[in-house]
C-alpha cells in the first residue's frame, strides 16, 4: 500500500471529455451496438468516428499529434464507451494497449515514426504476448526472434490477439535469449503488418464483444528491423508487466462502463414495466437488487479512478492497484448484468434489450488482461512480499 494516498477529483475537462464522450456514444454508437454483436464484424465506421473525435489520439504525446491524456483521462473515455458498446470500447483500450511498450520504452526515432499514425487513428496497435501454450504462464512463450544481420526473424504462433486481424502495428514478445533465466529470455517488437511472413490464420467465434476479432497470428521468418525492437534484449518481460500496470485499469474501466449500462437499462425498465397493477420498481425486492447494483457499479468506479490516480502518480505498488481494480470491476461487470437480466426477466433473455449482451460481454473482463485467479495472486504477493 502506499505510504502517502493520493487523491483524485475529475478535473474540468476530464468532466467535460466524459460527458461529450457519453453523448457521442449514447448518439452514435449505442444504436449500433446490437448489430455489431449480431454480425460479428469490426466497426469500422465506429474506429473512424473515434479518429475522427481524437478519441484514438489520448494516449500518446501531443508533440506526436496526441492529447497527452493520463491514465484516470483514457479509463473515464473507455468506460463512457463501454456504458453503450463493449465492442466499441475495445478499439481504445487495445490501441492504448499495444501503444503501451513504445510509450514506457520507445526511442525518440521510434515515437517519431510511429506515433503519428498512431494518434490519428490511421494505424491501429494490438498485443501480442499470448500464444496457444502460454496464457497465464505468459514467460512460456516459444515464440523466437532470430538476430541476423542487423533485424530479427520472427517465428510462431500468437492466440486470442483482440484486434490482431484489423491492426497495422503488433507489439510482439518473442525469445531472444533461450538459455536465459526465465524472465530475462524474451524481448519486444514493434511489428509493422502487413509484411511477409504474417498471416491471420484463424478468427475465433465468441460468447460475447463478437464485433472485435479475436486472432491467432502466425509469423513464419518474418523480417524485423533491429530499429523496431522496443527496449533492450530481455528487456520484454519487465515491459509486458509495465504494460498491465496500465492495460488492466483499462479493462477494469470497460467493465465498469458494461455495469452502468446495465444498471441505467434496468432502472429505465423498472421504471415503465407494470406487474400486479404497479411499476415494477415500486417493488422492494427490486428496489434492493438495482441498489445493490448501483451501490456495487459506483464501488468498482471508485476503486478504479483510485488505482489510475495511483498509477499516474508512480506509486511504487502499480501492479498491486492495477489488479484491484481489475478484480472488482469484473466481478462487480458481471453480478450487474446478471441482475440486470433478472429485473428485466424474460425479456432480459431476449434480443429485444441490451442486458443479455452486456451479460456476455462481462464475462471476458474476468478473463483478458490476467484472469481474476491472476489478479488475486498479483496482490497476494504485493502483500506477503513487503517486510513486516
Amino acid at each position: 500500500m502506499s505510504d502517502a494516498p493520493t487523491a483524485y477529483r475529475l478535473t474540468e475537462e476530464q468532466v467535460l471529455l466524459r460527458d461529450t464522450i457519453r453523448q457521442l456514444a449514447d448518439e452514435k454508437i449505442a444504436p449500433r451496438a446490437a448489430e455489431i454483436d449480431r454480425t460479428g464484424e469490426f466497426p469500422e465506421d465506429i474506429r473512424q468516428l473515434l479518429a475522427a473525435q481524437d478519441v484514438l489520439a489520448l494516449p500518446f504525446p501531443p508533440e506526436h499529434g496526441g492529447l497527452g491524456a493520463n491514465l484516470l483521462t483514457v479509463a473515464v473515455a473507455i468506460e463512457q464507451i463501454a456504458r453503450a458498446c463493449a465492442t466499441s470500447s475495445l478499439i481504445l483500450t487495445v490501441h492504448d494497449l499495444g501503444s503501451q511498450a513504445l510509450l514506457l520504452a520507445g526511442t525518440d526515432e521510434q515515437k517519431a515514426r510511429l506515433f503519428p499514425k498512431l494518434a490519428s487513428g490511421e494505424t491501429l496497435a494490438a498485443f501480442a504476448l499470448t500464444e496457444p501454450e502460454a496464457g497465464s504462464d505468459a514467460a512460456a512463450l516459444r515464440t523466437r526472434a532470430v538476430r541476423e544481420g542487423d533485424g530479427y526473424h520472427l517465428s510462431g504462433t500468437k492466440r486470442f490477439i483482440t484486434n490482431g486481424s484489423v491492426a497495422g502495428l503488433i507489439t510482439v514478445f518473442a525469445v531472444t535469449s533461450p538459455d536465459a533465466p526465465r524472465h530475462e529470455r524474451i524481448s519486444a517488437f514493434a511489428v509493422e503488418v502487413p509484411t511477409d511472413g504474417f498471416k491471420v490464420s484463424r478468427l475465433e467465434h465468441k460468447l460475447g464483444i463478437r464485433g472485435s476479432p479475436t486472432a491467432e497470428l502466425t509469423f513464419d521468418g518474418v523480417l524485423v528491423p533491429e530499429a523496431n525492437r522496443i527496449g533492450d534484449e530481455g528487456q520484454g518481460w519487465d515491459l509486458a508487466m509495465k504494460t498491465f500496470e496500465h492495460s488492466r485499469p483499462g479493462v477494469a474501466a470497460q467493465a465498469v462502463g458494461i455495469a452502468q449500462g446495465a444498471l441505467d437499462a434496468a432502472v429505465a425498465y423498472a421504471r415503465e414495466r407494470k406487474q400486479f397493477g404497479k411499476r415494477i420498481g415500486e417493488f422492494q425486492m427490486v428496489q434492493g437488487m438495482l441498489a445493490d447494483m448501483d451501490a456495487r457499479t459506483e464501488a468498482a468506479r471508485q476503486l478504479l479512478y483510485k488505482a489510475c490516480a495511483e498509477i499516474d502518480a508512480g506509486t511504487p505498488d502499480a501492479a498491486r492497484w492495477a489488479s484491484a481494480a481489475k478484480l472488482i470491476a469484473g466481478d462487480t461487470a458481471m453480478a450487474v448484468t446478471t441482475d440486470a437480466v433478472q429485473v428485466l426477466g424474460g425479456y432480459g433473455y431476449t434480443d429485444d434489450y441490451p442486458v443479455e449482451r452486456m451479460m456476455r460481454d462481462a464475462k471476458i473482463t474476468q478473463i483478458y488482461e490476467g484472469t481474476q485467479q491472476i489478479q488475486r495472486l498479483v496482490i497476494a504477493r504485493a502483500l506477503l512480499g513487503k517486510a513486516d
